[in-house]
């Protein structure tokens, strides 16, 4: 694995632990801010991305979602060639800060009755479940998320793979960023849980799946292509129609 690689590894893998980490303080029994709520998790995401930008951005440019990735090759700002590692290093980040999640938070895991709420902890799903609708939420949520970060500035360049390449949040700066992820939840957030993010939670999701969490619902595979396939569009069409204005 290449220094960028691991950086997005490490990257993805502090944004989940803090963002998952958050939703667990907020929601799991026993823990000195159960009960904090709505703002507590989105404050709590922003400033997980805001870490995860601060570590990996001087080493990878610091995607550390798929949805970036893929957003900034369509925009030209990435070389296509680079986007698999980044994938699988930004889905390995996200089952394991979320593994870490897991160990960190088992004991109020297993004091926690409720079945949804120990899923919730992990992985996304919807307030109220209608797939079409609720794919449109999460290509908008994202397409907010990429087409913003496009017109934030132009992406500096720097060497990755020993090609001058341009790279995406860490050219930006992690408070930029970090508020743009906070608005994101606070205003459109409530519908899906605002995915944005295929690492976030895909990763997560096999975590849920695979680990003993103590009485545990299913994973709800039928729900799981939505916050995959959901980021990808709205990353898609953000740097679309992007290079139609810019």
């Amino acid at each position: 694995m290449n220094n960028a690689l691991l950086f997005e590894f490490i990257g993805t893998a502090v944004l989940v632990l803090m963002g998952d980490g958050v939703v667990a303080n907020s929601v799991l029994k026993g823990t000195k801010s159960y009960g904090a709520g709505w703002v507590n998790i989105t404050f709590g995401w922003g400033l997980g991305v805001f870490l995860a930008v601060v570590i990996a951005g001087p080493h990878s440019g610091a995607h550390i979602n798929p949805a970036v990735s893929i957003g900034l090759a369509i925009a030209g700002l990435f070389p296509w060639s680079s986007v698999p590692g980044y994938i699988i290093a930004q889905m390995l980040g996200g089952f394991f800060g979320a593994s870490l999640v897991y160990f960190y938070f088992k004991p109020h895991f297993d004091i926690t009755d409720c079945k949804d709420t120990k899923f919730a902890v992990f992985c996304t799903s919807p307030a109220i479940r209608n797939l079409p609708h609720n794919l449109f939420c999460e290509i908008t949520g994202t397409f907010i998320l990429i087409f913003v970060i496009l017109h934030f500035t132009q992406p500096s360049l720097c060497t990755v793979n020993a090609a001058s390449v341009a790279v995406g949040l860490g050219s930006i700066g992690a408070l930029p960023v970090a508020l743009l992820v906070v608005g994101i939840g606070m205003s459109l957030g409530g519908t899906t849980g605002y995915a944005i993010n295929p690492a976030r939670d895909l990763g997560p999701r096999i975590v849920h799946a695979v680990f003993p969490v103590k009485d545990k619902r299913d994973s709800d595979w039928g729900y799981s292509w939505i916050p995959i396939l959901g980021p990808i569009l709205g990353a898609a069409l953000a740097s679309f129609i992007y290079l139609l204005v810019k």
